[in-house]
C-alpha cells in the first residue's frame, strides 16, 4: 500500500480544455462534472472545455473549475489504484479548499458552493479595490519583506526559495517591481491576475466568506490538511473555518507547509491539477521528495501504472 500526500493546484493553473479528456475517458469523472453543473445551475464545464480563456480566468469560474478538476482526477485515481492511501493533503491558496473536500471536511456539493461563493466575492473585491501582484525572483524572504513594507504592499505567497509574490495597490506593486534590484533581488515581474489576492484589499471578501463558512457544515478532516495561513493543520471545525477565512488576506506559506510535511516523514506527493506548478516549487524546496503530477488523462494513466 502506497501512502501519499495530495497536493492541489491554485488559481493561475487553469487552462481551456481542462477536464475534457477525463469526461471522455472515465464515467466517474463525467458524472462528477455533470453533477457540478447541476449544483451550480450553470454550464461551468463548457467554460472549462471551450473557454474563452478570459471567461475561465475570471475568479468566479476558475476557482470552482480547479476544485472540480482536482477532485475528478483524485476520484479516478483512487478508483483505479485502491491500494493508494492518502496520508495528508495541502493546496496552494484556492487548492486548500480542494484539499479539505478530499479530506472529507465538507461534501463535494457544500465545497463547490463555497468555492463558487469565494470566487464571486473575490471578483467583487477586485472591482471595489483594484490591485495587482508581482513575483519577486531571487533574494531572501527578509529582502522581499523589507521591499513590501517600504512599498506599502503585502507578501502574498512564499512559493519556493527565490520566488515570493507581492500583492497590493497598482502603484505599490509597480514601485516594488522597479526597485527589486535595489533590495538585492534578481528581478520583479508583474503577474497577469485580476486583482490583489492575499492582501488587505481582499478584506471585504474575507468577511463575507467568513459568513459563508459559518453557514457550511464542517467536519473533522479524515486526514491532516495543512493550512496555508498557519503552515500546519487547523484542528477542528472552528479552527478550519478561521484558517480558511484568514487565508483570504494572509500569506500563503507554501515553503513551510511542504517542509512540515517532509519533517513528518512524507516522501511521496501527488499533484492534482493543471500545469505542474507545484512540482516546480517542490524541486526548489526539497529535491529529495518524490512528486507525481497528474493533469490530464495521459498523466493519470501514467500515474496509475506507476502506483499500481
Amino acid at each position: 500500500m502506497s501512502k501519499a500526500v495530495l497536493l492541489f493546484s491554485g488559481q493561475g493553473a487553469q487552462k481551456v480544455g481542462m477536464g475534457k479528456d477525463l469526461v471522455e475517458a472515465y464515467p466517474s469523472a463525467k458524472a462528477l462534472f455533470e453533477k457540478a453543473d447541476e449544483i451550480l445551475g450553470r454550464a461551468l464545464t463548457s467554460v472549462m472545455f471551450e473557454g474563452p480563456a478570459e471567461d475561465l480566468t475570471r475568479t468566479g469560474n476558475c476557482q470552482p473549475a480547479l476544485f472540480l478538476h482536482g477532485l475528478a482526477l483524485l476520484e479516478v485515481l483512487l478508483e483505479k489504484v485502491p491500494s493508494l492511501e492518502p496520508a495528508a493533503a495541502a493546496g496552494l491558496s484556492l487548492g486548500e479548499m480542494t484539499a479539505h473536500c478530499a479530506a472529507g471536511t465538507f461534501t463535494f456539493e457544500e465545497g463547490l458552493k463555497l468555492v463558487a461563493r469565494r470566487g464571486e466575492l473575490m471578483d467583487e473585491a477586485c472591482e471595489t479595490n483594484p490591485g495587482s501582484m508581482a513575483a519577486m525572483i531571487g533574494g531572501t524572504a527578509e529582502d522581499v519583506a523589507r521591499l513590501a513594507k517600504d512599498c506599502d504592499v503585502d507578501v502574498a505567497n512564499l512559493n519556493c526559495p527565490g520566488q515570493t509574490v507581492l500583492s497590493g495597490k497598482e502603484d505599490g506593486i509597480n514601485e516594488a517591481v522597479s526597485k527589486a534590484k535595489e533590495y538585492g533581488l534578481r528581478m520583479g515581474k508583474k503577474l497577469q491576475v485580476a486583482g490583489a489576492y492575499h492582501s488587505r484589499l481582499m478584506a471585504g471578501a474575507q468577511e463575507q466568506l467568513g459568513e459563508a463558512l459559518a453557514a457550511t457544515e464542517i467536519n473533522n478532516s479524515k486526514i491532516p490538511v495543512v493550512s496555508n495561513f498557519l503552515a500546519m493543520p487547523a484542528e477542528g471545525p472552528d479552527a478550519i473555518r478561521a484558517s480558511l477565512k484568514d487565508q483570504v488576506t494572509g500569506s500563503v506559506r507554501w515553503i513551510e507547509s511542504i517542509q512540515l510535511l517532509r519533517e513528518q516523514g512524507h516522501d511521496l506527493f501527488i499533484e492534482l491539477g493543471p500545469g505542474k506548478v507545484l512540482a516546480g516549487f517542490m524541486a526548489r524546496i526539497d529535491k529529495e521528495a518524490r512528486i507525481i503530477s497528474i493533469e490530464d488523462a495521459d498523466s493519470l494513466e501514467a500515474a496509475i501504472a506507476e502506483l499500481s
